[in-house]
């Protein structure tokens, strides 16, 4: 509890990619089985702002930054796709989400994710914009809900 508390505490809004620095999504072939909500293949989400969040629910970082990821959630669902990526399995993740009174979406990956996503690290955190351009790449916790999160996602949309 103290690590997820002292995690929240020293979480910063996750910085922007520099222009020149940004990397392109390579394929929108991948296979995600919904958990609480459809399973959707990815290039659903072509031409739309998404959010990928890698995450577990053994993962205090994880745990740390879901209260803002919730947030932004609760304000861009309509506008914005988030897909919350695990490895966990039901039970667990249906405690979690109970527990927390969480209602966001959650996935498994049935394919081999498009480069250059890695979810190796967790947590892991991708927004892209309607291009295929990845906007901000953070690996570690982050406050997801601040005023810089909300201008770049503004800003995209």
């Amino acid at each position: 509890m103290m690590q997820i508390f002292l995690t929240r505490i020293f979480s910063f809004s996750p910085g922007v990619v520099e222009v020149d620095d940004r990397t392109q999504v390579k394929s929108y072939d991948w296979k995600l089985h919904g958990v609480n909500t459809e399973s959707i293949n990815f290039n659903e989400a072509k031409n739309k702002v998404i959010l990928v969040n890698y995450w577990a629910t053994w993962c205090p970082p994880c745990i740390a930054e879901m209260p803002s990821l919730q947030e932004l959630y609760n304000d861009y669902k309509d506008d914005v796709v988030f897909l919350f990526v695990t490895t966990d399995d039901d039970p667990e993740l249906n405690k979690f989400m109970k527990n927390k009174n969480y209602n966001y979406p959650i996935y498994r990956s049935l394919s081999e994710a498009p480069k250059p996503f890695d979810g190796t690290s967790l947590p892991t955190t991708y927004l892209i914009d309607k291009n295929g351009t990845i906007v901000i790449d953070k690996i570690g916790a982050a406050d997801w809900n601040s005023n810089k999160v909300r201008k770049t996602i503004d800003d995209l949309l």
